[in-house]
């Protein structure tokens, strides 16, 4: 036999096992005792805040355009579209409960700029349901989950959220905030006066949880509203709201048009 054939050959052999063996790591982490895929984890147990709760707003800034509806034609600060502000100059409630319409100050982009209290909870381990006193509406954000493509359009719209983490220390609690992004929602008031969101409409949210020096627990909501239709830049909106014990003050009311 030629030992110089048999040696090439087992050379040859030995390339052919290490290149399937570059191949396939998965057997390869199998044998180093490396486990396989794991199984994703929830939202619920990556929150990176607990925002779950009983909120109350507390109105510091725009306070006559958010504590009470503003007269007809009141749309300062707003940076509306001439055909924006052609519709809110024409509003009127009286119609608006005629036509069953009452809840139009009420959609996502409106309702959280009213008084009231707000309470978040777990709906299941992918949503976070968030019911309001103002309107006695709810709101569903979806974690992980594309929107459907059959979505109806409703006062609310469809959100999907994420949670976004802030760079910390080896050691320390994971932190950060809840981005909330929000269309399909039927057309509105972003104030009750008439001031007017369309169906095109895209609302922004950034939820970030706090403590005071006092102990008390705050929740800053960043709104960015973007509406090619009634808004000529993206309109930018601080609100607050400071946790109250469980269901405290919980009085839910119906939708006014007035």
């Amino acid at each position: 036999m030629n030992h110089g054939i048999v040696r090439k050959q087992s050379i040859l052999l030995l390339a052919v096992a290490t290149v399937l063996c570059l191949m396939s790591p998965v057997g390869v982490y199998g044998q180093r005792g490396q486990r396989g895929p794991q199984t994703p984890q929830t939202a619920k147990a990556t929150a990176s805040a607990d925002i779950t709760g009983t909120w109350v707003s507390v109105i510091t800034e725009d306070w006559k355009y958010r504590m009470v509806t503003p007269r007809k034609g009141d749309y300062d600060g707003v940076p509306g579209s001439v055909e924006a502000f052609r519709i809110a100059n024409a509003w009127d409630p009286a119609r608006d409960e005629a036509a069953g319409e009452q809840c139009k100050g009420y959609g996502a982009i409106g309702v959280m700029r009213l008084p009231g209290r707000l309470r978040i909870s777990w709906q299941d381990d992918n949503t976070l349901k968030m019911e309001l006193t103002a309107g006695t509406q709810t709101r569903l954000f979806h974690f992980g989950a594309a929107e459907p493509a059959t979505v109806e359009p409703t006062w609310q719209g469809y959100s999907t959220a994420q949670w976004e983490f802030a760079i910390t220390g080896r050691g320390e609690p994971r932190k950060g905030d809840l981005k909330v992004v929000t269309t399909r929602m039927r057309p509105g008031y972003s104030r009750k006066n008439g001031v007017p969101y369309s169906a095109n409409a895209n609302l922004t949210e950034y939820y970030h949880r706090m403590a005071a020096p006092n102990g008390d627990q705050w929740l800053t909501l960043i709104s960015e509203i973007r509406d090619p239709q009634y808004l000529s830049e993206t309109w930018v909106i601080s609100s607050h709201f400071k946790k109250v014990p469980d269901n405290a003050g919980w009085s839910p009311e119906s939708c006014s048009a007035k």
